[in-house]
């Protein structure tokens, strides 16, 4: 049986024991390790490894030795309650293997737990899988988490009073980070805001969340479009041995830019035209674009842009002047020009 997104998300929240198993397949190995986690911690409990009534399988081993899985369902615990066998990083190839083992399975035997990477949509296993009717087939996706999920991973994390503003960035920043990076972030944020008061902000996100590029990146904005000169070197070596190209920078400074010209362009002014921005602003990123609009007004940034542009095609030319000192030396131009 194949399950939904919406379905799959509250079998692993609660999965049944009395089914016979469960395949879940996709690219990223790492989003399906942690479903896997979920579903045998729903099933066996924090202790079951320990207790014996979780088996592993690797799936060489099955190949070599097929009765391996029939064995594993069917041995008893010495400790009552639920038991799992699962099999890892299973292929077409033991097709057959598990479906004997599903025929064979009985209420009472331990719940048949598969994990594999990509498969197509005419998979042996797949089919197996969504044709049983007493197991179940999820596909993962390279798809950013949804709403659901992210609430699903705040409550485990214990953070159910969460502002607007700050559920709308743990969107953004879902999309930026991998699924693993992403999870780690929210545990963080769980901890981070233990025995605190009030509501989670965009602010107790930003502390926790992890630096990137993108980050630096906006570091370097944000000190040129407020005139802070002196920080501009600092951050410009520092991305320069994250391995950031002059013309990268370019570009990000031409996306900023042309933001913020949007923003200062609106007739109702820049807090309404930081709204109707695409890719949508929010938290402090929003604030900022107001305040860096406001300050430089329409016609400053403008000539903002024409030295962007200029210092673009030269960047792309075949002119042999130091990139990197054009595009620092263009960064500056434009922080004095925020002076002015």
């Amino acid at each position: 049986m194949k399950l939904s997104t919406r379905e799959a998300l509250g079998y692993f929240r609660k999965p049944d024991p009395k089914r016979a198993g469960i395949l879940i397949f996709g690219t990223d190995p790492m989003r399906v390790a942690q479903r896997r986690q979920e579903v045998i911690l729903g099933l066996v409990g924090p202790e079951g490894e320990a207790e014996m009534r979780l088996t592993r399988i690797a799936a060489a081993d099955l190949r070599k030795d097929p009765a391996l899985v029939i064995d594993a369902l069917k041995s008893i615990s010495f400790f009552p309650g639920p038991r799992v066998t699962f099999v890892e990083d299973a292929t077409d190839g033991l097709t057959k293997i598990l479906a004997d083992a599903l025929k064979d399975w009985a209420e009472g035997d331990a719940q048949l737990v598969v994990t594999a990477g990509q498969l197509t949509g005419k998979s042996a296993l797949k089919t197996l899988f969504e044709a049983h009717p007493n197991a179940y087939s999820v596909g993962l996706y390279d798809d950013p988490p949804s709403r659901d999920e992210i609430e699903a991973m705040l409550t485990a994390a214990k953070l159910t009073n969460i502002s607007r503003d700050a559920m709308d960035g743990l969107m953004a920043l879902s999309r930026q980070l991998e699924p693993g990076d992403f999870r780690q972030t929210i545990e963080k944020l769980g901890l981070y805001m233990m025995g605190a008061d009030g509501a989670v902000s965009t602010d107790d996100i930003a502390a926790v969340a992890p630096r990137s590029t993108e980050a630096d990146l906006d570091d370097v904005l944000a000190a040129v479009a407020e005139a802070r000169v002196t920080e501009i070197g600092p951050v410009l070596r520092r991305l320069y041995s994250q391995g950031v190209l002059p013309v990268t920078l370019c570009i990000g400074a031409m996306r900023h830019f042309r933001a913020l010209h949007a923003a200062a362009s609106d007739p109702g002014g820049p807090s309404v035209g930081v709204g109707k921005l695409r890719p949508p602003a929010f938290g402090p990123r929003r604030d900022a674009i107001v305040r860096q609009a406001g300050n430089w007004g329409r016609d400053r940034l403008e000539k903002a842009i024409t030295l962007l542009t200029d210092t673009d095609l030269q960047l792309r030319s075949a002119d042999r002047a130091p990139q990197q000192a054009l595009t620092e030396r263009m960064l500056i131009r434009l922080a004095m020009m925020a002076r002015r």
